[in-house]
């Protein structure tokens, strides 16, 4: 515990705890926005660079979770169907993640922000893209490298892997088990990235694995909400919260 104490207060480490179960409900209940969550919101207060390395440990539970629910076989089969998408956002999720630790905090915030703001509107907005089958290869390649460079900076790579999914044509029901594995596989790789990068050390990786008790308590409540709230309401009004958490974490990077 000193190791925590000496990069946070206990004051900041409750309410690191109080953003990361609220991250935890949220994806219980309707299946994303954790990292958004957690980065945009411990962001506030505490060093960008911490909170990134916070984030590491509870994506890779909470996604190995999700690949478990989904069912190994059918992930099995999911990664030899989108194994380009896959490859490519794991390797410049480990590439980008390596750039991470020569970042200012008032660049990193702005940064975050603007990531955290633009995904945001995108999602609010309603986008939806439609990709031909035959251009279905070189739009994997474009947003494998998309998403993994999102990923390696701000530990996010879901909503446009989301965009991506929709954009050609994958069936709702295959939707989930492949979220699983490009979750999944690229948690692992941000981990090893950040491990390399050592933004994830020995002092800031019992921050990351203290985060996995209101990460896990925060997902048992989400479960068990889920069929009993307007999940498209709560979707929407998560999503604004974010957006204003977004421009405030580009108004402190702007302002220093």
């Amino acid at each position: 515990m000193d190791s925590i104490f000496s990069l946070i207060s206990p004051e900041l480490l409750v309410f690191a705890f109080i953003v990361t179960l609220v991250a935890g409900i949220v994806k219980g209940a309707i299946g994303f926005a954790m990292p958004l969550i957690m980065i945009s919101g411990m962001g506030i207060l505490i060093d960008p660079k911490i909170v990134v390395a916070g984030i590491i440990l509870p994506i890779v539970m909470s996604n190995i979770l999700q690949i478990a629910k989904a069912g190994w076989a059918e992930a099995r089969d999911a990664l030899r169907e989108y194994g380009l998408y896959v490859l490519i956002v794991c390797v410049m999720i480990l590439i980008t993640s390596q750039f991470v630790a020569y970042v200012s905090p008032d660049a990193m915030l702005l940064g975050l922000g603007i990531v955290v703001t633009v995904l945001c509107i995108i999602q609010i907005s309603g986008v939806k893209l439609h990709i031909k089958p035959e251009h279905r290869r070189s739009a994997s390649i474009v947003a494998g490298f998309l998403s993994g460079a999102l990923g390696g900076f701000a530990g996010t790579w879901g909503p446009t892997t989301v965009l991506y999914l929709v954009a050609v044509n994958t069936p709702k029901a295959r939707q989930f088990v492949v979220q699983g594995v490009v979750y999944g596989s690229g948690a692992f790789m941000l981990l090893a990235g950040h491990i390399k990068s050592g933004i994830l050390n020995i002092n800031t990786v019992p921050f990351s694995a203290i985060l996995l008790l209101p990460a896990f308590a925060g997902m048992w409540i989400g479960f068990r909400i889920h069929d009993r709230i307007d999940q498209a309401l709560f979707r929407k009004a998560t999503l604004w919260v974010l957006l204003i958490a977004g421009i405030n974490l580009i108004r402190r990077g702007w302002m220093g």
